[in-house]
């Protein structure tokens, strides 16, 4: 089978995540039970989409391929073509998610009938997802499903792309909304009420310090651009009125850490701080409260390099460079399941989400090789 003519059929599917995703699964499913693969599907709430595993072979282990299938808007971006229509100049094809991951998904689904005919030692399995772009929505859904089918791999490869370049690492990441809840009251009369933005300020004043106090004194992990963790606030909602007293303020934050440090160390130092302010604050109201929710949370990789999948990877890789980086991935859910996973795929991450997003054929070619290379090697 044809990676390019693939992954021209992907592109056709509109797959951008506010949309279902389900066309584009039923052909990919049609297509690798073609090759004798079994699949399993794992649906969304509403069952407008679903994430798909298929394996060929049989029995414990394997070698997961994995990928998501949904990909970001095209909204008010300038794009010279259809960007559902993939078209090919200048050694480049160019079509919305054909680097960002569509390219990965289309070597892996291409080479479908190498997986069926392969006498590897485990089963090799292909994992596709949806709603990736919105924060890594559905792969926690595929992680329960495969410990509920009773499927746990030795090994993972995520085909975010990296230039065909290993990537062993990247840091985690959490998103909180904070909200805080105390008194409103007209603005003369002050000292009866307690002031929402005034105590959110203080929180994030406190952002800032933990923010300083790790970039100044914090663990280092040699490899990436930002070689210690971050925090940051990002939005901000509070206040209905000149005169009146705040009764409410809510805002976002998030921390992106790297995978020496505790995945929970910031959250937990803020909710500390925030009792002392609730007490405070209910000194005058006893309404006053601060909330935590967690709004998305991507585990850190850290890839074992005794890994099989790792040592394999490595060798197959476009050069022997191993990156780290800062934007999180899928890879962290399979590591975080106790699969040892490893980030490695076709294009380059500063084409992804652009208008005539892009890869390189040379790119595709380099991923097919890898593929047969890996499954040689499996």
């Amino acid at each position: 089978m044809d990676t390019i003519a693939t992954l021209t059929e992907l592109i056709a599917f509109d797959t951008t995540s506010r949309n279902s995703n389900l066309a584009c699964i039923d052909w990919a499913r049609a297509l690798v039970e073609a090759q004798g693969a079994t699949t399993r599907m794992d649906w969304n709430a509403d069952r407008t989409k679903a994430n798909m595993l298929a394996t060929f072979g049989e029995g414990p282990g394997g070698t997961v391929f994995s990928g998501h299938v949904d990909v970001v808007p095209t909204d008010g971006q300038a794009w010279t073509a259809d960007p559902f229509t993939a078209t090919i100049h200048d050694g480049r094809l160019h079509g919305r998610g054909a680097c960002d991951m569509k390219g990965f998904v289309a070597a892996v689904l291409a080479h479908s009938d190498l997986f069926g005919k392969a006498n590897t030692r485990e089963p090799i399995h292909i994992a596709l997802t949806y709603d990736e772009e919105l924060g890594c929505l559905g792969i926690p859904h595929l992680i329960a499903a495969l410990d509920q089918w009773d499927v746990h791999p030795t090994g993972c490869v995520v085909g975010e792309p990296t230039s065909m370049r290993l990537v062993s690492a990247h840091k985690g990441g959490r998103v909180y909304r904070a909200r805080v809840t105390g008194r409103a009251a007209h603005s003369s009369l002050t000292p009866t009420a307690v002031n929402a933005i005034e105590y959110a300020a203080r929180l994030i004043a406190r952002i800032a310090e933990i923010g300083a106090r790790y970039r100044d004194h914090g663990a280092r992990a040699d490899g990436f651009d930002v070689p210690h963790s971050t925090i940051s606030t990002n939005l901000f909602d509070g206040g209905n009125g000149p005169n009146i007293v705040p009764a409410l303020a809510e805002f976002l934050f998030d921390y992106r850490y790297i995978p020496a440090d505790p995945a929970d160390a910031m959250i937990d130092e803020l909710r500390v701080y925030a009792a002392t302010l609730q007490s405070d604050m209910r000194a005058i109201a006893d309404e006053a409260r601060i909330d935590f929710t967690l709004v998305n949370a991507i585990p850190a990789l850290a890839a074992p390099e005794d890994a099989a999948i790792y040592r394999l990877s490595h060798a197959l890789a476009a050069d022997p460079m191993v990156e780290k980086v800062a934007y999180g991935t899928e890879a962290g859910f399979f590591q975080a399941y106790g699969v040892p996973t490893v980030v490695i795929g076709p294009g380059s991450i500063q084409q992804a989400h652009k208008a005539d997003e892009w890869v390189s054929v040379d790119q595709l070619g380099l991923c097919d090789r890898f593929m047969e290379g890996l499954v040689a090697g499996l």
